[in-house]
């Protein structure tokens, strides 16, 4: 199996049907209002790095990393797709993404994600993310678990 994560634009079709999975998905679990997702066009512009993961060609993953021009930025649209659960896809993007953010001279890599969703957030604490409060433009939410990584600079 080889597993390639690359930088790619989301507009395209295995990208859309991810992004369309990742929506119904959180659908089920979350109204509404306690949705966060960035839309195509909003995770084409300039402050957004976008990586797609693909297994023998075919996409099985993506995520984006969204700079707030702050010196921190935000993990986006993190989704793998059910069928290549497993295979770490899902690791191999994190460190993709926080290997980014370090050569961006980042200092903290934040998110957002639901409390219904235990498998990414232990993910993210694997990671070493801690819980913060809301940040940015969220309001404080009590479906959504917002958290942070600081960085350390080699």
């Amino acid at each position: 199996m080889s597993l390639i994560i690359s930088v790619e634009s989301p507009r395209q079709s295995g990208v859309i049907r991810l992004l369309e999975m990742s929506d119904a998905y959180a659908e089920t679990l979350y109204p509404a209002e306690s949705n966060h997702m960035l839309d195509l066009s909003s995770l084409e512009k300039p402050a957004v790095t976008f990586w797609v993961a693909r297994i023998e060609s075919e996409i099985v993953g993506c995520c984006a990393l969204v700079e707030a021009g702050d010196g921190t930025a935000e993990i986006k649209r993190m989704f793998v797709d059910p069928a290549a659960r497993g295979k770490s896809v899902a690791r191999t993007l994190m460190e993709t993404v926080e290997a980014a953010a370090i050569e961006k001279r980042l200092s903290a890599v934040r998110l957002e994600t639901g409390i219904y969703q235990p498998e990414a957030i232990g993910l993210y604490k694997r990671f070493g993310y801690v819980e913060i409060p809301a940040f940015g433009s969220y309001r404080p939410d009590p479906l959504s678990l917002f958290m942070e990584k600081r960085l350390t600079q080699a």
